[in-house]
């Protein structure tokens, strides 16, 4: 089909201007993702080659079994649901960008919006692999399925947790494609078309978190997650794990591309970031306290995971490396003068997002099984096969991110039009 050149676009009312450009749209975000500078390209590869890397590591994993990871009957959770954990949080955190561009009509995080929907789509696309691998055999993913699989409704909290998550994946495919769309068209997005699904993406950002939580302190066998503290907390990480990756994102766009970050914008992340680590932080020694000062015999994961337990301290360089790199972030965030230097800004949410990985997965997921019901202690550390399968999947979503962000950019600054 020859592609003519309309003197003005289509009318709202004429649905074929529709099925005429979306094809064209597909193909032009194909283009787009896969069109860079070199230094694009070398970086593309990279994280292919990871990917790859991974895959082989899964591939190897499913041919060999589970018996390559060292998980075990005692511990049977690891570095995958760890990851998931965070994840899930992270693709929550993705959102608090919506809250102040939208409920408080903060004009400069407009512009930087899509950034946090990107980041939710490309997380949620993780989570899903991580409890892909997890399963150990692919083919029993059909068991999560509604309407295929035994969907424990609605009594299992996995069934809220499988129906929340890839609704909120729904949910920002349809916020990112609609604004992409209109602007590739050359319209002014209508607003009761997105500006509804915008304020649910935010009630449901809270809930996918929120059910992750409940999943782990419903499980009444393990005491380190019977707290009613954990869904606050967990939010509460999410909302600094988010906004310190997109605050690095901006600062790497607009220091390698020519896209215009409002510096506005990244203050107003900053401001997030600075209130919400300090909560964490709070919530964590509530924890701690309520933990250690009664004692008894149902803080012995605690204690494993702190101190150690009777010559066994696997995680305790682990959980106090988070708890360092959390209390120097929040100081760097407090400090005025480090604000002014978008280097150590970087830095302090690099040390604020591996602190709140570290403390969420290895410092949350694994001692909860340690010692495990039979009151014995059978220590885990992650085999040489998921660190590679781990890495392959964090690699594929990073890919997955700065693919639509190579997409989206030239859409949104108006340089790339159905016209």
């Amino acid at each position: 089909m020859t592609e003519a050149s309309p003197p003005a676009p289509l009318p709202d009312d004429r649905p074929s201007s529709h099925f005429v450009t979306y094809p064209r749209f597909l193909l032009r975000l194909v283009r787009l993702a896969t069109d860079g500078s070199p230094a694009y390209y070398v970086w593309m590869t990279v994280l292919t080659a990871i990917s790859l890397v991974g895959a082989n590591a899964w591939a190897t994993q499913v041919a060999d079994g589970m018996i390559l990871t060292s998980m075990t009957d005692h511990v049977s959770w690891g570095l995958y649901i760890a990851n998931f954990t965070f994840i899930v949080g992270l693709a929550a955190g993705g959102v608090m960008m919506v809250i102040p561009a939208y409920l408080y009509r903060n004009r400069a995080m407009h512009d930087v919006v899509i950034l946090g929907e990107l980041l939710a789509i490309a997380a949620i696309v993780m989570c899903l692999l991580f409890v892909t691998v997890d399963l150990g055999r692919p083919d029993r993913f059909w068991h999560m399925m509604p309407g295929l699989g035994r969907f424990n409704w609605p009594i299992s909290m996995l069934t809220w947790d499988v129906i929340v998550l890839n609704g909120y994946l729904l949910i920002n495919l349809h916020i990112c494609g609609y604004l992409l769309y209109t602007r590739f068209l050359g319209r002014k997005p209508e607003l009761r078309f997105y500006r509804p699904i915008v304020f649910l993406s935010v009630f449901w950002a809270v809930s996918i978190h929120t059910v992750t939580a409940f999943l782990y302190s419903g499980l009444g066998g393990r005491p380190l997650w019977n707290s009613a503290l954990l869904a606050p907390r967990f939010l509460a990480s999410a909302f600094v794990a988010g906004p310190a990756f997109i605050i690095v994102t901006m600062y790497v766009l607009r220091r390698l591309t020519d896209v215009r970050i409002d510096i506005k914008a990244v203050n107003t992340l900053v401001q997030i970031v600075r209130v919400t680590i300090l909560i964490n932080l709070l919530m964590v020694v509530s924890e701690l306290f309520t933990e250690f000062y009664a004692g008894g015999s149902h803080i012995s994961s605690a204690r494993y995971l702190f101190f150690g337990l009777h010559g066994h301290d696997g995680l305790v360089p682990w959980i106090w490396t988070a708890i360092g790199l959390n209390v120097v972030a929040a100081v760097m965030f407090l400090h005025p003068r480090v604000m002014q230097h978008p280097g150590l800004v970087s830095a302090a949410c690099v040390f604020a997002f591996v602190g709140v990985w570290i403390e969420k997965g290895m410092g949350l997921i694994v001692p909860g099984f340690i010692p495990s019901t039979l009151h014995e202690i059978v220590e885990y550390s992650p085999s040489l096969t998921e660190w590679k399968v781990t890495a392959g999947i964090w690699a594929f979503g990073l890919l997955i991110f700065t693919a639509m962000i190579q997409a989206a950019v030239p859409i949104l600054r108006g340089q790339e039009r159905a016209a």
